[in-house]
C-alpha cells in the first residue's frame, strides 16, 4: 500500500475515534448522574415521583422540528423496594397510550425498570438533581416495530419541577427527542 493511502486511512479512523467517543464522554449520552453531586437538591424517584403528577411536553423529530405535542397524567407507588409509577400520554392527534414502569431498586442511588413495551430491563441511577435510565423500546408493529436505545434524563429544579429529556436512537442516529416538564398534580384537580 501505498504510504499516502496509509496516512489517509489511519487519518480517517483517527477522526472515527474521536467522534465515537466525544459522543460517548461529552455529550448527552455521556453523562452520568454523579457529574451533578453536589448541587443544591438530591432527585430521589420515591419522593419527586410520588402521587398524582402532570406533565406536558413536545416530541422532536431527527429534523430537530416538533412532530407531535402532548400532555400525561401520572400516578407514581413507591416502597423501600421499589414502585411504580403509571403514565398515561395524550398526544395532540388524539392518540392515548399507557405505560407503566416497576422500578426495582438495586442499590441506595440504583434501580432496574421494567414496563411491557421495554426490551428486557432498562438501569438507571440518580445522585444530586438528576435521573438517568437507559432502555430499549420496543414500538408497536403499527409505528414500524423498530427497536430504539432510549436514554432517559430527569432534572430537578428548584421549584419541585421536573424537566425530562429523552434522546431516542435507531443505529446510532438520532431519531427523535422529547422534552417535558413533570410536576405535582394541584389538590384542587
Amino acid at each position: 500500500m501505498s504510504d499516502i493511502l496509509v496516512l489517509t486511512l489511519g487519518i480517517a479512523l483517527l477522526a472515527l475515534a474521536m467522534v465515537y467517543l466525544r459522543r460517548r464522554m461529552m455529550s448527552f449520552w455521556g453523562q452520568n448522574p454523579s457529574d451533578y453531586m453536589g448541587f443544591s437538591m438530591d432527585f430521589d424517584p420515591r419522593i419527586h415521583l410520588d402521587g398524582q403528577l402532570l406533565a406536558e411536553g413536545v416530541i422532536y423529530g431527527p429534523t430537530g422540528r416538533v412532530t407531535s405535542r402532548f400532555h400525561a397524567d401520572m400516578v407514581g407507588e413507591w416502597n423501600d423496594d421499589g414502585g411504580s409509577f403509571a403514565v398515561t400520554l395524550h398526544y395532540d392527534g388524539g392518540l392515548k397510550q399507557e405505560r407503566t414502569w416497576v422500578l426495582e431498586f438495586t442499590g441506595p442511588d440504583t434501580f432496574v425498570a421494567r414496563a411491557e413495551d421495554v426490551d428486557g430491563a432498562g438501569c438507571g441511577s440518580f445522585a444530586g438533581p438528576a435521573m438517568r435510565t437507559a432502555y430499549k423500546l420496543q414500538l408497536p408493529a403499527d409505528v414500524g416495530g423498530h427497536k430504539l436505545k432510549v436514554v432517559d434524563w430527569m432534572y430537578l429544579t428548584e421549584t419541585g419541577t421536573i424537566i425530562n429529556r429523552t434522546q431516542f436512537r435507531k443505529y446510532g442516529l438520532l431519531v427523535a427527542e422529547l422534552v417535558a416538564s413533570i410536576r405535582k398534580r394541584p389538590e384542587t384537580e
